[in-house]
């Protein structure tokens, strides 16, 4: 008869509805789930990273990706493995490498919030003029890069950089870090912190070091792999001769 095609389907109709609503809800709960999943990673990234800011308050960093880098990229090329490193606190540094420190590589130290954005502008400048480009990272920012993360530039790895900068500029004081970057920035192959560059390039314990052993140790980090406190070249040794200049109008944290 007519009208059972025409029940057929309106029948055949309802149920494709249904199987559609069915694949819409099924749909909607796989993003809900997957939401809640992105939701709870975030939270525990967020915890987990307080939570390391906060420990390395009172514990000092073991060991930092670079570190272990080096050492494997030194071993690749033939060389023994070598990660010459002792930690030595805030007392035992000279206050003549704080002071370097801070007016060799970040002059705002005490006064800005991690980010230099007089320096991020200049660099920005610098680049966009295609001259070579010394960089505006903060002595916050180099801690943030060097104890958390890695040092293969990307744009992620540049946000994760201003998270911790944040982070450590919120639950840390001035001194401590000053006193971590110190001790965990790599001054030469396979040397890294005060006290091991002192006894490398001078003989001594970070605490001795003089003004001007001081500002050479500085003024290598820009590539302290390729350069050398104790045979600087001429232009090492103007950074140096700059930075000793102006030591003494830099204060450094109690």
């Amino acid at each position: 008869m007519w009208y059972k095609p025409i029940g057929m389907a309106i029948k055949r109709g309802n149920t494709k509805k249904r199987n559609n609503r069915k694949k819409t809800s099924k749909r909607h709960n796989g993003l809900q789930l997957i939401g809640l999943w992105i939701a709870r990673v975030t939270v525990a990234f967020f915890i987990f990273s307080i939570f390391w800011v906060v420990l390395l308050i009172f514990m000092n960093p073991p060991i930092t990706y670079l570190q272990l880098k080096r050492g494997f990229e030194r071993k690749s090329t033939g060389k023994e493995w070598k990660i010459d490193k002792k930690w030595v606190d805030y007392e035992n540094i000279s206050d003549n490498l704080k002071r370097a420190a801070i007016a060799g590589e970040d002059a705002h130290f005490l006064t800005h919030h991690g980010f230099d954005t007089q320096a991020i502008r200049e660099a920005f400048l610098k680049n966009k003029a295609g001259k070579k480009l010394r960089g505006g990272s903060t002595i916050s920012q180099q801690v943030a890069k060097n104890v958390f993360l890695w040092p293969e530039r990307s744009w992620l790895r540049k946000g994760l950089e201003s998270y911790f900068t944040v982070l450590i500029e919120v639950f840390w004081s001035k001194k401590r870090i000053l006193e971590v970057y110190l001790n965990v920035i790599e001054m030469g192959q396979g040397v890294y912190g005060a006290e091991a560059a002192s006894k490398y390039y001078f003989y001594k314990s970070a605490i001795s070091l003089s003004k001007k052993q001081a500002a050479l140790i500085i003024a290598i980090l820009p590539s302290p792999n390729k350069w050398d406190a104790r045979r600087p070249s001429a232009y090492v040794n103007r950074r140096a001769n700059s930075i000793v200049r102006y030591l003494n109008y830099y204060k450094i944290p109690d």
